[in-house]
């Protein structure tokens, strides 16, 4: 495969610099070069979106690509729970191939609670065996959010069997525990649960962020907490995530336009970069996400910054 190159002032959220360099690239980064001088572009690592259902924005995986890449998403950790519903594992295969249609990268989870309660009607079930099955496959990256906090809290069985196959696979297993707090902030991410993107207040997500669970900054098209949550940064790493976006907000921008809302709105630049790059990108163990020897050329350029 024949090695490609750039040259341009590459930035490193993570070491937090901007520097002259040159990228060598297959398919991966082959090497970075440091040098005296380099052509006035930026070049940053392309943005993941850790959290994001892609039926919320009415599209199938690959049309939601057209209109996020341009905009700097490379990647996302995509939870089918809402085609599960319908279709079950049939759904979730659906979505994967499709996806696999185009260079984007879509990573999924299996979703953890289908049907939302024992309480509704669906039209498919996914148990023990089926999360077991989903886990299994590489495309698969994390036990979707657990919505039944209270079977968490409570010990149940089939709960927590879904829990125990995630750990088996040595795969995280993502959180929705709206209003959380207290002893039962303990019981629900002791069990093993890593993530949260249902936090509303400062005080609620600083609690989970002391607890070592990773908060979630959403901001979406109904439920925009960017504002209310982003200093929380100030004192611990978080993602910067969607969640659920249509169609008409995806036309205005995706993670660029939280990215710029997130530093407008006084977080610290390159912690917001982390936010939509290597905070994923290490939490999933995904291949991209960072500019860094090995992981996939998934970068792109910008006048500006």
């Amino acid at each position: 495969m024949k090695v490609k190159s750039i040259e341009g002032l590459i930035v490193d959220p993570e070491l937090e610099t901007i520097s002259p360099g040159r990228i060598l690239f297959t398919d991966k980064i082959e090497e970075i070069k440091n040098l005296e001088k380099a052509p006035p572009v930026y070049i940053l690592p392309g943005f993941v979106d850790a959290h994001i259902h892609i039926e919320s924005s009415m599209l199938i995986p690959s049309r939601f690509a057209k209109l996020v890449v341009p905009r700097g998403t490379v990647a996302v950790v995509s939870d089918p729970h809402e085609i599960a519903n319908v279709l079950g594992i049939e759904g979730i295969k659906f979505m994967i191939k499709d996806a696999k249609s185009v260079p984007m990268k879509f990573y999924w989870t299996a979703p953890s609670c289908v049907p939302a309660t024992e309480f509704e009607t669906a039209g498919a079930k996914i148990g023990e065996k089926e999360i077991e099955k989903l886990l299994s496959m590489k495309e698969i990256v994390a036990l979707g959010e657990m919505m039944n906090f209270p079977g968490v809290i409570n010990g149940d069985e089939k709960v927590m069997k879904k829990i125990e196959i995630a750990k088996k696979f040595g795969k995280p297993v993502d959180g929705h525990a709206p209003g959380l707090m207290g002893e039962d902030v303990k019981k629900y991410f002791g069990a093993g649960i890593s993530t949260d993107h249902e936090c509303v207040n400062l005080k609620e997500a600083i609690e989970k962020a002391e607890f070592g669970v990773k908060v979630m900054v959403r901001e979406g098209s109904s439920a925009k907490n960017l504002e209310s949550l982003w200093r929380v940064s100030e004192r611990f790493e978080v993602f910067l995530v969607s969640d659920d976006i249509h169609p008409d907000d995806l036309l205005k921008g995706h993670l660029d336009l939280l990215l710029n809302k997130a530093i407008s709105a006084g977080m610290n630049f390159f912690k917001a970069l982390r936010a939509v790059t290597s905070n994923p990108s290490k939490h999933y163990s995904l291949p991209t996400g960072r500019l860094k020897e090995g992981m996939s050329a998934d970068f792109l350029l910008s006048k500006s910054i």
